[in-house]
């Protein structure tokens, strides 16, 4: 059984935006190259809609990514953090600082 019921809908975020502003792309350019108005773009961004599987794999095709790289069910952290292991600044809890008095 699918784990969404009838009427329950799960979030599906996502990095285009991030993406978009690393390849320097406007929303525009990748409207164009994707087949659809700049103003779902926007709208796929912010997570007001949510892309059938044809326009996620349209948009992984331009970003040269897998599907799990622009898109997931859960909240993408930082990509410092994911790349470079740093915590993002959310996650200040979990920074453990040594003993300033240094090792003694």
């Amino acid at each position: 059984m699918s784990p969404v019921r009838r009427g329950e809908k799960l979030p599906i975020y996502n990095r285009i935006g991030v993406l978009r502003a690393e390849r320097r792309m406007t929303r525009a350019q990748l409207a164009e190259s994707v087949g659809i108005n700049v103003q779902s773009v926007g709208a796929l961004e912010r997570g007001d809609n949510y892309p059938s599987l044809d326009l996620a794999f349209r948009i992984c095709a331009v970003f040269d990514l897998p599907v799990e790289a622009v898109f997931s069910r859960t909240e993408f952290g930082a990509m410092s953090a994911e790349l470079y292991g740093r915590p993002s600044p959310d996650d200040q809890s979990t920074i453990h600082r040594s003993d300033p008095g240094g090792a003694r």
